[in-house]
C-alpha cells in the first residue's frame, strides 16, 4: 500500500509540474534562477531566498537516514540521495516506490555512515534550517511570494516540492525508529505534528546507529 501511495505521488507530482503549474517566460525563469545560484540575493525576495536554500538543506537532511537505510536495501540509495541535490522529491519518490524490503546490515557502520549518523551533523542542519526560517520568515515579503508562485512555475514546482519533503520526513522517522531498536511512538507523532523541526530534533537525539543494531522486518 505504501509503495502504491508514494508512486501515486511521484507520477501525480511529475504530471502536475509539468502540466498543471503556471507556465512562465524562460527567459525570466532562468535570470531568477542563475541569481539564485550565484548569490546575488539582494535584489530577491528573502523568503525566495531562504526557501531556495532550504531545499538543499533538506536533501543532506535525508541524507542523514537514507544512507543508513540504504545500508539494509539492495537498491543504492546514493544514487537518489545524490539526485535530491537537483531534483528534491522527484529523486526521493522513486526511491520509496523501488527500494523493496529490508535485508540485514551485517558488520560495523562505515566512516561515512557513521558521519551521517552523527548528532553533531543534524545539529548543524537544525541550526542551519532555524536560522532560514527565521529569515525568510521575519525579513520575506510574503504577498511578493505569492504573486511569484503564481506566475512562476520554477518558484511554484519549488515550493511544493518543499512542501512534499517536509511531508515525507516523518516516514524516514517511522522506518528509522526499528533500526534504534525504538518502538513508533511519540518520535513519529512528533516529527508529524512540527514540520522539519520534529524530524531534525530527532536526528539530534537518536541512539547511534550500533553493529548489533538489525532491522526489523
Amino acid at each position: 500500500m505504501r509503495q502504491i501511495v508514494f508512486a501515486s505521488l511521484w507520477i501525480g507530482f511529475s504530471l502536475y509540474a509539468f502540466l498543471g503549474a503556471p507556465q512562465s517566460d524562460p527567459d525570466s525563469t532562468l535570470a531568477l534562477l542563475t541569481d539564485l545560484v550565484n548569490g546575488h540575493f539582494s535584489a530577491l525576495n528573502p523568503l525566495l531566498v531562504a526557501e531556495f536554500n532550504l531545499m538543499g538543506v533538506l536533501p543532506l537532511v535525508y541524507c542523514c537516514f537514507l544512507f543508513a537505510d540504504g545500508r539494509e536495501r539492495k537498491l543504492p540509495a546514493w544514487i537518489f540521495a545524490a539526485g535530491m541535490m537537483g531534483i528534491g522529491g522527484f529523486a526521493l519518490l522513486p526511491y520509496l516506490v523501488f527500494r523493496g524490503q529490508r535485508t540485514h546490515a551485517d558488520g560495523e557502520p562505515s566512516a561515512f555512515l557513521r558521519f551521517w549518523d552523527s548528532r553533531w551533523v543534524a545539529v548543524v542542519l537544525l541550526a542551519i534550517g532555524a536560522g532560514l526560517m527565521a529569515y525568510g520568515g521575519w525579513q520575506g515579503d510574503w504577498d511578493g511570494f505569492l504573486k511569484l508562485w503564481q506566475s512562476q512555475q520554477f518558484v511554484h514546482v519549488m515550493t511544493l516540492d518543499y512542501l512534499l519533503l517536509c511531508a515525507l520526513l516523518p516516514v524516514m522517522v517511522y522506518d528509522d525508529l526499528p533500526r534504534r531498536d525504538r518502538s513508533v511512538g511519540g518520535w513519529f507523532w512528533a516529527s508529524t505534528c512540527l514540520p522539519f523541526f520534529g524530524p531534525l530534533l530527532y536526528l539530534c537525539l537518536r541512539p547511534s546507529l550500533g553493529a548489533s543494531a538489525t532491522p526489523s522486518s
